[in-house]
């Protein structure tokens, strides 16, 4: 790093064409100027400037130096342009974590119009229900879904996720329609192995219920969960926007409709604060949509 601090001073001084005016435009000392040219020529064996009252020349060698430092300038400044496209402009990947649920028909609604709008914008996407490294897979933005736990990542808001008790109607035929939280007892429950300590549901005037239904089949990821659901095995939680086709054909039933679950925040998970413009408008899109009735009930591994 010496070394190169040496080639910039060094530019400085041809630039300015004395040590004084170097110095000046440095917030250095001329003494101080002269001696890193010294320790420069020092190390390179050869003399770069010849010296005179009035001003300095460059010797072959100085030539040379300066058409490199010019040939290095030149790098560096390709090098900002291009990391202000980086920062700046909505070109490249944006590498995205999500659970199984929420990878599919939400992301595909939330970003669909940002990449129609800018054909240069590429997204990865990678479905999974873990917990990712963000730093060691350079992912910019992991949604999460519930509380979050402590950490050095910045979490922003980007809505609420609203489930619903469900059945099918071969299934309530079969079995009955639970009429209270404590009726679910005694059915078929399918659910996520991260539900951990039961179901808490709020009636109309927010006192709490809190059931432990023994599951029947159980499981990390709402989707498998929603096909048992609908092929009668037994009543789920399953988010709203994306059961509402079900719902609306009545291929599931909503049960408990006094009660609610209390909704799940969602967040938008990124390693530092600082973010590109393509990130940041990739999170905006995903705010928008969440936050919009249908988008509030996007699914998510409970």
């Amino acid at each position: 790093m010496d070394q190169l601090r040496r080639y910039a001073i060094f530019a400085a001084v041809v630039e300015a064409g004395t040590m004084t005016g170097a110095a000046k435009a440095l917030g250095m000392t001329p003494s101080a100027v002269s001696q890193h040219i010294s320790q420069l020529e020092g190390l390179l064996g050869l003399t770069l400037l010849h010296r005179s009252t009035r001003r300095l020349n460059l010797t072959e060698a100085g030539e040379v130096v300066w058409q490199g430092c010019q040939a290095l300038q030149q790098t560096l400044n390709q090098t900002e342009l291009r990391l202000s496209e980086v920062r700046d402009s909505l070109l490249g990947e944006v590498r995205i974590t999500a659970p199984v649920g929420m990878a599919g028909q939400p992301l595909a609604r939330a970003l669909s119009p940002l990449l129609q709008a800018h054909p240069g914008l590429c997204i990865q996407i990678i479905a999974d229900d873990g917990k990712r490294d963000l730093i060691a897979e350079r992912i910019d933005v992991a949604l999460r879904v519930g509380t979050l736990s402590d950490s050095s990542l910045v979490a922003r808001r980007l809505g609420q996720t609203r489930m619903l008790l469900c059945a099918s109607p071969a299934y309530l035929a079969r079995k009955g329609t639970p009429r209270t939280p404590e009726d679910l007892l005694a059915h078929d429950w399918l659910a996520s192995d991260l539900l951990g300590g039961g179901l808490m549901l709020l009636d109309e005037k927010g006192q709490s219920h809190k059931v432990r239904p023994k599951p029947r089949v159980l499981c990390n990821n709402v989707l498998p969960l929603r096909q048992f659901t609908l092929a009668g095995q037994g009543i789920s939680l399953q988010p709203e926007g994306e059961i509402a086709e079900d719902l609306a054909t009545g291929l599931l039933l909503e049960l408990l409709p006094g009660f609610r679950v209390p909704p799940m925040e969602i967040h938008a998970i990124t390693p530092q604060r600082e973010i590109p413009e393509k990130v940041r408008r990739v999170i905006a899109a995903l705010r928008r949509h969440f936050d919009e009735p249908q988008g509030a009930g996007a699914a998510h591994s409970l």
